[in-house]
């Protein structure tokens, strides 16, 4: 059996997590979605699409959904992402992000389950010595939010060892952008990510930005940060699937544009698609703002045989738009 025949997709209502479901939907697997909808969203999926509401550290339930949809494979993007609120609130993110994918990791094993692919961040490596970012770089992260991901990913690796569980984290940037048809998009509250601030600022939803920093050693004094379309996301993960399938050792892999923009291209970008300005002022720089933030994504692109496709920075706006005209 695959892995993808049956794929249980945790947050398959959140941002990242329901693209993986459409395009998993898309390319022949039964899906599965249980998720708690403690976002507040309901994205559009297909009509066949199973949705459950649930928890996953949920021992009784999670069990019985492997069971009852004969699950082959776990895609884990359910948990905390917001960096500001995990230093605020630290026990929300280690129980929240590594307490309860323990308890998701626990129901699991009691089955015959032995996939498992977790969607991972770029924060276990906090401010790095070395860009692009290779997978060999120092794991140091600065916040809540990165050290319970990396303790996930310490996890796994001691499951795969002591169960035989076939794993992948991939460490992936800035998700940005939405699906070509403007269906799925970002929603945050309080949104926090850069585009979809520049998008709602020029069509007058949002007050101006505020530009941190001018000063930082980048070709335009302002900073540079790694994009990558959704929807590349979402090939990367079916792609490390299918990988685990094969026995490939995906483990820790990046996933990056190993280039990058800065935030004035953004901002010019976003003005040349809109046609719009974006209103924004200048400010300091902010505490623990890295320069630039790029991962090489060498390891993906010889294990997965991936690469970004749909993340040149205009695609990435013109989709982001669209989905939130």
């Amino acid at each position: 059996m695959s892995a993808r025949d049956c794929i249980l997709v945790t947050g398959g209502y959140g941002y990242v997590g329901s693209h993986f479901a459409r395009a998993a939907h898309a390319g022949g697997s039964k899906v599965v979605v249980l998720d708690d909808l403690s976002a507040g969203t309901r994205p559009t999926l297909p009509a066949d699409v199973v949705f459950v509401r649930g928890d996953i550290a949920d021992r009784e339930l999670v069990p019985s959904v492997l069971r009852e949809h004969r699950v082959t494979g776990i895609a884990h993007f359910a948990g905390k992402i917001q960096v500001g609120e995990s230093v605020q609130k630290p026990q929300l993110y280690f129980d929240g992000n590594l307490v309860k994918s323990l308890a998701l990791l626990d129901s699991v094993l009691a089955g015959e389950v032995r996939t498992f692919l977790f969607s991972s961040t770029a924060a276990v490596y906090g401010m790095p010595d070395v860009v692009p970012i290779p997978e060999t770089a120092a794991t140091k992260p600065i916040n809540p939010y990165g050290a319970s991901k990396l303790a996930i990913e310490h996890a796994l690796e001691a499951y795969g060892v002591a169960h035989g569980l076939r794993w992948a984290a991939l460490r992936y940037f800035n998700a940005a952008g939405a699906h070509a048809d403007g269906s799925l998009r970002e929603s945050h509250e309080p949104e926090t990510h850069l585009l979809p601030l520049v998008i709602d600022a020029a069509l007058g939803r949002r007050p101006p930005l505020t530009v941190f920093g001018t000063d930082y050693p980048t070709r335009d004094g302002t900073c540079i940060r790694d994009y990558v379309h959704v929807d590349d996301l979402a090939a990367a993960h079916l792609a490390a699937l299918d990988a685990l399938d094969q026995g490939v050792p995906v483990a820790a892999t990046n996933l990056g544009s190993a280039s990058g923009f800065s935030v004035r291209e953004v901002l010019d970008t976003a003005q040349s698609v809109l046609g719009k300005p974006v209103p924004h002022t200048f400010g300091a720089r902010r505490a623990g703002d890295p320069a630039v933030l790029l991962a090489s994504n060498a390891r993906a692109q010889e294990l997965l045989h991936w690469r970004p496709v749909r993340s040149e920075l205009a695609t990435i706006i013109e989709d982001a738009a669209r989905s939130r005209m």
